[in-house]
């Protein structure tokens, strides 16, 4: 019987906000995976686990959800005033298909830590003591993300008090700066409006804000859709007919943003755009069993990520939620009351979450300036993550 050896590659396991990933230098990789294409594809499907038809990652270091079937590949900047390149690559679950075309907001705020351990930044840069701002060129979006990485005695600072609904335990604050975070070159409102009329067959006429900052992504009303916006996962992922429907939504949703031509590239498009519904403030239960009150928060939040409700707020969305939030007349803002605001604390399946953003108008055009938040990271496991050598 023939026999295949592995290949071992060095990795670190990680976890960035409310996702995890496994993290590559791309000086690391086998040469044939230093390139975007087949071969890098390929390579990261089978160190993730997919695509796994019983949908449970068990051959890989993937966990069976958009939050935690994710790598990212980071190496010295060739940006001038950047310290790493950082690309993102989130992997699909059931289809042998790595969907590059967006961030992830959540593991942003562990590609600094990670450049600094692993010496992708310059020694010069890196206090002994003291806050080491680390500037990342985002490459899938072509964006910039500052890090600002605590270091004690010359190390990463991981442990802390600093708690995020949606993580179990605490670690140390990592602030998070997303610059101009609308895509390179795209309208932040792609159809120049705050607000559409987006069509969806078997559904209705949604009112919809579209908008292009941190991720793309389709906001809608929750009552339009029957819900209270407190829903947590088991509401949605168990019912197929609403998972259709949410699905159905982001795929006319794209359409109208410009970034599909036909309704069946959805399919081969499965991190952007997002869709998430919005609503005013409610007291609800936390999945975590914590009660969020109303008084507590602006508005609530329930967002989707590859095909299944999150089971907190991806990064990106995040962004999105706050830069939206600041824009009169948006389904964001009007859910959180409809006022002038530059900070934004929405309620999520897990608990709540507090962003910023400062956006300007500019001959009638909405930009973005940057939008600001906390995360926190943490080093799971560092080691040499193995796979067949017939992958390559």
């Amino acid at each position: 019987m023939a026999t295949t050896s592995q290949i071992k590659i060095p990795a670190t396991y990680l976890r960035g906000g409310t996702s995890k990933g496994v993290f590559f230098r791309l000086q690391d990789l086998p040469e044939a995976a230093q390139k975007p294409g087949a071969a890098r594809d390929a390579l990261l499907l089978r160190v993730i686990g997919s695509p796994d038809p019983y949908g449970k990652h068990t051959d890989g270091m993937g966990g069976a959800t958009s939050s935690t079937s994710k790598t990212v590949i980071v190496s010295k900047s060739a940006q001038p005033d950047h310290d790493v390149d950082y690309l993102f690559g989130q992997v699909a679950i059931d289809k042998p298909f790595v969907d590059w075309s967006g961030n992830c907001g959540n593991l942003s705020a562990a590609v600094g830590p990670f450049a600094i351990t692993n010496g992708l930044v310059a020694a010069e840069r890196v206090p002994d003591n003291g806050i080491c701002e680390v500037r990342i060129w985002q490459a899938n979006i072509n964006k910039t993300i500052i890090n600002k990485v605590t270091m004690v005695d010359g190390q990463v600072q991981e442990t802390g008090e600093f708690y995020l609904d949606g993580v179990t335990f605490p670690a140390a604050e990592v602030p998070v700066e997303f610059m101009h975070p609308s895509a390179a070159g795209d309208a932040m409102f792609p159809t120049g409006n705050v607000i559409d009329d987006l069509q969806v067959p078997d559904i209705g006429t949604l009112k919809a804000t579209l908008i292009n900052a941190g991720i793309p992504t389709i906001f809608v009303h929750a009552e339009q859709l029957g819900y209270r916006g407190t829903e947590l996962q088991e509401a949605i992922n168990t019912d197929v007919d609403a998972l259709q429907r949410l699905e159905s939504i982001r795929a006319h949703g794209a359409v109208k943003m410009g970034l599909i031509k036909q309704l069946s590239e959805a399919a081969n498009r499965q991190h952007t755009p997002k869709v998430a519904f919005v609503a005013p403030p409610q007291d609800y239960l936390a999945s975590s069993g914590k009660m969020i009150k109303a008084d507590d928060i602006d508005l609530l939040v329930r967002a989707v990520s590859m095909g299944k409700l999150h089971h907190a707020m991806m990064g990106t969305a995040a962004v999105a939620i706050g830069v939206a939030a600041a824009i009169p007349g948006t389904t964001v803002n009007l859910a959180a009351g409809g006022r002038d605001r530059t900070m934004v604390t929405f309620g999520h399946p897990s608990g709540t979450l507090q962003v910023g953003a400062e956006c300007q108008q500019v001959e009638g055009q909405w930009t973005a300036i940057k939008a600001i938040m906390s995360r926190s990271a943490r080093v799971l496991m560092e080691g040499r993550v193995c796979v067949p050598a017939t992958v390559i």
